[in-house]
């Protein structure tokens, strides 16, 4: 017997829509990463990208349980003395909720090139509205 390993260009990728309203962030996260990669397929290859397109809607209406929201931080550093910033998750809710839902995903992925091509395959918008309707995305269950 002899094991299947995908190749690049015989992998079919389908386009997911996942609803997040109600949604934990970090059991959202999970879902959708293991769908990037294509673990939830059964011609799952590690190296080889065979996730699906993903597309988040209703990012503003995600959950964080406990006091998540004040007690945890995310931190930018540009590089410049002093140019250090730190955000709450409420702040980063309030302003940006796709950033946070990105972030959240993004370090559940391989930290490599692979990793960087599949986080490309991930679409979040913070209202209800995508403009990926051409592509007839299949409604995820979570």
């Amino acid at each position: 017997m002899k094991s299947y390993l995908a190749k690049n260009n015989e992998v079919e990728r389908k386009w997911r829509v996942v609803d997040a309203e109600g949604q934990v962030l970090g059991r959202l996260a999970v879902k959708v990463a293991m769908a990037l990669m294509g673990k939830d397929k059964p011609v799952y290859t590690p190296h080889v990208d065979t996730g699906d397109f993903v597309v988040i809607v209703n990012a503003d209406k995600i959950v964080l349980t406990g006091n998540k929201a004040e007690q945890k931080f995310h931190q930018t550093y540009s590089r410049y003395p002093g140019g250090q910033k730190t955000y709450s998750y409420a702040r980063m809710m309030e302003r940006h909720p796709d950033r946070l839902v990105k972030l959240a995903v993004k370090r559940m992925l391989p930290k490599n090139t692979l990793g960087h091509n599949m986080f490309r395959k991930l679409k979040v918008y913070a209202g209800p509205e995508h403009p990926h309707t051409a592509q007839q995305p299949i409604k995820m269950e979570l």
